[in-house]
């Protein structure tokens, strides 16, 4: 019959063998902290999430033919002119750079102009001729008629002008001039428009690079070598020109350009 010493012993030893293999056993587990069910939901959120941001983190690297990818370049600015604002074309009537110029028509013959033509040109050398630079007043014209003979505005008449441009008190020197010029070949130009005109010496109407040498001879004639030099460096003939209009009217005895 058992006792109540040997129930003792019995309960005794098998609460040590308990605490023997569960003390075993928790050796062996690995330890976590104990979470509440709404932690522990929000840590597996966190665990979801975070792979994705590692991955979305993660530096991209990239390479061209075995060299490192350059740095990040900043934005170009905004250029000057936008949009939004008015740009400035160019004019239409703006000549062309290419553009091809008209030949001028050359004449050597005085029967070739029109008839008012040639009488206003023997009026002018006749009175040249003479000697006399009065006797040019009647063929200067007056008001919207008169003959230009000067680039710059004066008050002074035209008889006057020409005197005071001529190297001498009398005016001979510019009669000299005014003869040699009719006496060279003529252009013509603009013709059918208003700007329509017979042009004296012909090489005032051309490019001096164009001039052949017998054109070269004639143009030193008139002026010096020294003349011709300067001339080409300033890019065209800038001395005296005659033009008549084919009615006939002494449109102008200038120099300069």
């Amino acid at each position: 019959m058992q006792t109540k010493a040997d129930g003792k012993k019995l309960l005794r030893g098998s609460l040590i063998a308990f605490t023997v293999l569960f003390g075993t056993t928790a050796l062996t587990l690995p330890l976590h902290p104990a979470f509440a069910l709404s932690e522990l939901r929000h840590e597996q959120g966190v665990a979801q999430q975070k792979p994705a941001e590692d991955e979305k983190a993660a530096p991209v690297e990239t390479e061209q033919d075995g060299e490192e990818a350059s740095p990040l370049e900043l934005p170009l600015p905004d250029p000057i002119v936008r949009k939004n604002q008015a740009v400035t074309e160019p004019a239409d009537d703006a000549p062309a750079e290419d553009e091809p110029q008209t030949p001028v028509e050359v004449f050597y013959d005085i029967e070739k102009a029109p008839e008012p033509v040639r009488r206003m040109r023997q009026l002018i050398v006749e009175a040249a001729a003479s000697g006399d630079i009065e006797r040019l007043r009647p063929l200067l014209g007056k008001g919207v008629t008169q003959t230009q003979v000067s680039m710059v505005e004066s008050e002074e008449g035209p008889v006057e002008t020409l005197k005071g441009q001529s190297g001498d008190p009398d005016g001979i020197e510019v009669l000299a001039i005014l003869l040699d010029v009719l006496s060279t070949g003529f252009a013509h130009v603009g013709a059918g428009t208003p700007d329509d005109m017979y042009v004296w010496p012909y090489f005032a109407e051309k490019p001096l690079a164009s001039l052949t040498p017998p054109e070269k001879v004639d143009l030193l004639r008139l002026v010096t070598a020294g003349d011709y030099a300067d001339m080409q460096e300033f890019g065209s003939y800038n001395f005296y020109r005659v033009g008549i209009t084919p009615d006939g009217e002494w449109k102008f005895f200038v120099t300069g350009e």
